[in-house]
């Protein structure tokens, strides 16, 4: 199909992978679906796309081989214009902000009705997030919980222009080694930057890095 938008419905219950499937071929119009069962099929989907195009993914984590946060940052780092849209039944904070680090546009739970998935699916065409209200109430509690409510300019101030854009990078998705590459740094150099940026914004982890980077629009 010429001109088609690429989506990948990665899901391994056959029954739940239909309905996704019909969905996505619903809400976004001349979409070429593909599906993948697995971490290695999806692997092997990005494997044969062209760098540089911007496919609609929806992910599940929870798969037989590996989990769906290792194709998210994949995907990212071949094709850093893409969409990948969590669709799954884990709605603890680890796997979310695991996902969000990776570089998740979207994080939708699968126990609400398909209509309901589709409206959050088709605002994506007019630049919202989608997002299941209990996960954005996560979202939402876990900065109010961190009592950091910093302004973006004044954290932005508190980091040197290196520091941004290790941040910045971080936020994408990509780890130590790739963001010291495309930086042109060592490993060592970019690790003491990310222990300056936990030390000034107060933060503990790479995921708390990648929330971070977004609220400041640094992604």
């Amino acid at each position: 199909m010429d001109n088609a938008q690429p989506i990948l419905v990665v899901e391994d219950i056959e029954a739940t992978r239909d309905w996704l499937v019909k969905l996505a071929g619903s809400v976004f119009v001349d979409a070429d679906v593909a599906v993948a069962d697995t971490l290695g099929s999806a692997m092997a989907w990005l494997d044969a796309q062209t760098p540089g195009t911007t496919p609609i993914c929806l992910v599940d984590l929870g798969l037989p081989d590996g989990s769906g946060v290792d194709f998210i940052r994949a995907l990212m780092h071949r094709c850093p214009g893409a969409r990948a849209v969590v669709t799954t039944l884990y709605d603890d904070d680890a796997n979310l902000l695991n996902a969000m680090a990776a570089g998740a546009a979207g994080y939708i739970l699968k126990d609400q009705e398909p209509e309901l998935i589709g409206a959050k699916l088709a605002a994506m065409e007019r630049g919202e997030v989608p997002m299941s209200p209990a996960i954005s109430r996560k979202i939402l509690n876990h900065f109010q919980n961190s009592a950091r409510f910093v302004t973006a300019s004044q954290a932005t101030v508190a980091l040197t222009i290196r520091e941004t854009d290790v941040l910045r990078l971080v936020g994408r998705g990509l780890k130590v080694a790739e963001a010291a590459a495309s930086l042109q740094l060592s490993d060592q150099t970019v690790s003491g930057y990310l222990k300056t940026i936990y030390r000034k914004l107060d933060i503990n982890c790479r995921a708390e890095a990648a929330l971070e980077a977004a609220r400041l629009g640094l992604v």
